[in-house]
């Protein structure tokens, strides 16, 4: 046989041999394959609406393991990861053997361990699959499991495992858990300082565990820094700045917020390793600590609860269940925003908008205080005096309770309940009972964001959207006719912003009303500026009386604090819309400069049923309506006195419709002047002339 014949030979047989191992090595990677799946096993976390961490829940095993990734960390910690670690982790395939050879080199010459060789392939083999003692066996094992990793993922994956990982003491786990026990931050930005910390403690995490070992935390990283390949990565002025930064002596708690909403998405989905919510970390720190800090204050059993939402989207940016979720003596684990209690007198700017929207009143209309028996029923006011003639302004802002009741009984109290439901909220009534004229004083039952919502209607010139904090309810716009007229609206909103804050608070441009149920067993304040709406309550879970307890001393000061708190910038309200204008009492129409009804429940100021008057718009007024722009809107027209059904005229042509309403709309042709005549059902006519821009 010749050379080449046998050289060829040789070389198949060669080839045959290296395929026949590579089969050999497939096979058994096939039949022994790395727990990958372990790692899967991380912390389920509840995060705002930017992606920040509210809560995180501990691992089955009782661990702190938050899934991290390169883009979670600061660039500058992973160049010094690798330098320190794995100079070479980017060109190896899972083992260095140019580092196992320094690393015996070292052995033989020192007759100690030097530097190790693992790589931090072999360092996520150890992690995903740990074994006990450092044997021979276990070594080799890592170095064959490193091997595999390397095969199924990618460098970038497997650094990922790495910084998902990495032990530092306790329970521990992962770099992002580590920044956030250590640093009170996510790693994202990290100093020199900071990071070179982070890189020595997984080494021997519990000998270098800063909370108990200082020292030798301190000494672990300045070998950090002066390695001199991590010198190269930060520079040796850095590296030297940073070795006399202190190193954190204590163990911070993870981040905690939202209980009650974290608990709920915990709730709905098990699995989830990642729940979003539309609160905002910044807001619910901030509504937190009011709430904790003023439950102090208070005494014990009392809780708080707040929900502060935005009135143009219904996101939910800041709830807060109870004072203190922990707390047993406040029954903390009760989420008091969706317990149903009675309102107090929060219902009642909703009165006086459907009173304005109808044209019976105007706020400086002069409305009566004094004792009165509505078949039986007779409202008192909080302290029990009578202010006597009020205007309808000062009636709202000092939450009078007979003058509401005399505006509910003319308005009807199921028509205050079809406009709660446009509101899609349905408020619970006694059993067996119909809407009565105690709703409008808190004789029902809502809860705080049952209320919240219906106040985004004020913040949103009428419009109210349905409020949710992406878990168990999802905001959004709701369809249909808008809650009360735009006009309407802002004369509530000018009234209450006209109110007066709380003892020590200053003003911050809102409009807020305060409530207190019956027996003093709820105290609520809920404020609103042009984008925000943030309601508080403060009671008792079990619904026990607390003697003093009242919205405008209890519940206003921290409304208003929360407002501060939540570091959201005050929106100024809306201007007012097209004709919404305060008239001065001796410039209003007879039938509007006092309220009064007769037995028949219409609008007198003697005992004869009165002519139709035209309330809005006034004589003469000169009403924005876009016809400079071509693009005309309709206004809005409302009568008092006379007899249903009404027959409008605009320059002498009949409207559409005959209605029984007392309010109606009508679409101008163009700009300029027009008259504007109403007829009742018994022929009596009134007109009014006005200039159209």
């Amino acid at each position: 046989m010749t050379a080449k014949k046998t050289l060829a030979i040789a070389g198949l047989a060669g080839i045959l041999i290296a395929g026949v191992g590579l089969v050999l090595v497939d096979a058994a990677d096939r039949a022994y394959p790395p727990p990958l799946d372990r790692a899967d096993t991380v912390s389920a976390e509840v995060r705002d609406t930017d992606g920040q961490l509210l809560r995180a829940f501990a691992t089955p095993e009782g661990l702190w393991r938050l899934k991290t990734t390169a883009a979670d960390v600061d660039p500058q910690f992973l160049r010094m990861l690798v330098a320190y670690e794995d100079r070479r982790f980017y060109t190896h395939a899972g083992v260095d053997l140019q580092a196992i050879g320094r690393a015996a080199i070292q052995l033989v010459t020192n007759g100690h361990i030097v530097s190790g060789a693992s790589t931090l392939s072999m360092q996520v083999a150890r992690l995903i699959e740990p074994r006990q003692g450092r044997s021979l066996s276990a070594k080799l094992l890592q170095m064959a499991r490193a091997l595999q990793i390397e095969r199924r993922l990618s460098k970038e994956q497997i650094l990922d495992l790495y910084l998902t990982h990495a032990p530092y003491g306790g329970n521990l786990e992962g770099v992002r858990a580590a920044s956030l026990a250590y640093f009170g931050k996510e790693p994202r930005r990290l100093t020199v300082a900071e990071a070179a910390l982070l890189v020595a403690l997984p080494q021997l995490p519990e000998k270098r565990r800063p909370d108990r070992n200082l020292a030798t935390a301190e000494a672990a990283r300045k070998r950090v820094l002066e390695r001199a390949a991590v010198a190269e990565t930060v520079g040796e002025g850095e590296a030297a700045r940073a070795e006399i930064v202190p190193v954190p002596s204590r163990r911070m708690q993870l981040p905690a917020l939202a209980a009650h909403v974290a608990e709920a998405a915990r709730r709905k989905d098990l699995k989830a390793l990642q729940s979003q919510t539309t609160l905002k970390k910044q807001v619910q720190e901030g509504l937190e600590a009011v709430a904790r800090a003023s439950a102090l204050k208070l005494g014990p059993k009392l809780s708080i609860a707040m929900v502060m939402a935005d009135a143009q989207t219904g996101e939910i940016v800041g709830e807060v269940g109870s004072a203190d979720y922990f707390d047993a003596s406040r029954s903390g684990w009760i989420d008091m925003t969706r317990a149903r209690r009675s309102p107090g007198s929060t219902l009642k700017p909703f009165i006086y908008g459907l009173a304005f929207e109808e044209g019976l009143v105007s706020q400086e209309t002069i409305i009566e205080d004094r004792p009165a028996d509505f078949f039986g029923y007779r409202p008192r006011n909080f302290d029990m005096s009578y202010q006597g003639d009020v205007t309808v302004r000062e009636a709202l802002q000092l939450s009078l309770n007979v003058p509401a009741v005399k505006l509910l009984d003319a308005v009807n109290p199921a028509k205050l309940l079809i406009r709660f439901r446009r509101a899609q909220v349905r408020p619970l009534l006694p059993p067996n009972e119909t809407p009565g004229l105690a709703i409008g004083l808190g004789g029902l039952g809502v809860t705080l964001r049952d209320l919240v919502q219906l106040y985004t209607a004020l913040a949103n010139r009428g419009q109210p959207v349905r409020i949710g904090d992406g878990v168990n309810d999802q905001p959004g716009k709701i369809d249909g006719e808008g809650m009360l007229d735009p006009v309407a609206v802002w004369n509530v909103a000018d009234i209450l912003s006209g109110v007066m804050p709380p003892a020590g608070a200053p003003r911050q441009g809102i409009a807020y009303k305060t409530g207190t149920s019956y027996g003093y067993r709820d105290a609520w304040s809920v404020g609103y500026d042009g984008r925000h709406v943030l309601g508080v309550w403060v009671g008792r879970p079990d619904n026990g009386a607390v003697p003093g307890l009242t919205g405008y001393g209890t519940a206003a000061p921290i409304l208003f604090e929360g407002f501060a708190k939540s570091g959201i910038a005050t929106t100024p309200l809306p201007p007012p819309p097209s004709g919404a204008i305060r008239i001065a009492q001796a410039a209003l129409p007879i039938s509007q400069r006092r309220f009064a009804v007769n037995s028949s429940g219409l609008l007198a100021t003697s005992g004869r049923e009165p002519a139709p008057q035209i309330v809005y718009p006034p004589e003469g007024a000169h009403v924005d309506l876009g016809a400079k722009s071509g693009d005309l809107s309709p206004l809005t027209l409302k009568l008092q006195g006379g007899r249903a059904p009404f027959r409008w005229l605009a320059n002498g042509k009949p409207l559409p419709d005959i209605s029984r309403r007392r309010t109606n709309q009508w679409m101008p042709d163009g700009g300029g002047y027009s008259k504007l005549t109403v007829i009742d059902a018994i022929g009596r006519a009134t007109s009014v002339g006005i200039f159209v821009e």
